[in-house]
């Protein structure tokens, strides 16, 4: 196995040991040349804003487990490899990206080969490309500046390994099984109850609203912010002065939606969410009484 590519997997899982615990990215840290965040960095993004597991930006539900994570168990099974006990988390998913790469630089039959190839580019494909560019992009908007290197270095390497990887030949299941543009939740007689639901579960609206943005959110709208779970803050948010959420809601829509368009036009994935966050943006204009922009 060459030095390069033994270099290349490594980094891979020193990037996925960062978002593992605090532990963990204090040994990572010197590895990547960056800062190891301190204890309450590390719980600030990975704990209370953002959770590294495929399920909740992926699964219809917009939470841990459920469809999101027994779609990714599955793979490992696939692969006779039984899961781990969190077979979705981001530290979880680059081990075993890495671990197939060892093997498929290792690999010299053919048919090992091919099929070891196979299953790395389904990884990255289906569990790996489709939630973690938006995840990072949500991690940099964060008060956090020493994970914030740690997103632009992992977005910098996955950029890399798409451009080394066989072309995606469909989109992934995650989102093609993702509920249709006409059942996201925003109808015109969804209440603020209905519409919180909705707007905090990615696949829904197109975005990832995390408890640092709806604080920001709430004081951009001069509504007060109420301190629980998204869905309850955004309720509240919701409840208090509509107009003036709906509109700080849909600005945001229109944010997400040109990062995801920033991605590049190449990139089917990133397409679906920017229609996603687009559809978002006009249902909420729509909602108080605005032509889109």
């Amino acid at each position: 196995m060459s030095d390069v590519a033994t270099g290349r997997w490594e980094l891979v899982r020193a990037l996925g040991a960062m978002a593992d615990g605090p532990d963990a990215a204090r040994a990572a840290g010197p590895a990547l040349a960056l800062d190891p965040p301190g204890g309450p960095e590390h719980t600030e993004v990975f704990v209370m804003n953002l959770p590294p597991y495929a399920s909740v930006y992926l699964g219809p539900e917009g939470a841990l487990g459920g469809e999101g994570t027994s779609r990714v168990a599955g793979f490992w099974r696939v692969l006779g490899l039984d899961p781990p006990a969190e077979p979705d988390h981001l530290c979880a998913l680059l081990g075993l990206y890495a671990s197939l790469g060892d093997a498929l630089t290792a690999a010299r039959r053919p048919a090992t080969v091919s099929a070891l190839s196979t299953a790395h580019a389904a990884l990255f494909w289906e569990h790996l490309h489709p939630w973690v560019p938006p995840y990072l992009d949500a991690v940099t908007d964060l008060p956090a500046p020493a994970l914030s290197g740690w997103a632009d270095l992992l977005r910098r390497v996955l950029a890399a390994e798409a451009a080394r990887q066989r072309a995606c030949p469909a989109l992934p299941l995650a989102l093609r099984a993702a509920p249709p543009d006409g059942d996201t939740g925003l109808d015109a007689d969804a209440g603020p109850r209905e519409m919180a639901g909705a707007l905090t579960v990615p696949v829904r609206s197109g975005m990832i609203l995390t408890r640092h943005r709806l604080a920001l959110g709430a004081s951009r709208s001069g509504v007060g912010h109420r301190i629980g779970e998204r869905r309850f803050t955004l309720r509240a948010m919701l409840e208090q002065d509509p107009p003036a959420t709906l509109a700080w809601l849909a600005a945001e829509a229109s944010r997400w939606q040109r990062r995801h368009e920033s991605r590049g036009a190449g990139d089917e994935t990133a397409r679906w969410w920017a229609a996603r966050a687009g559809r978002t943006r006009r249902i909420l204009h729509e909602r108080i009484g605005c032509s889109p922009a």
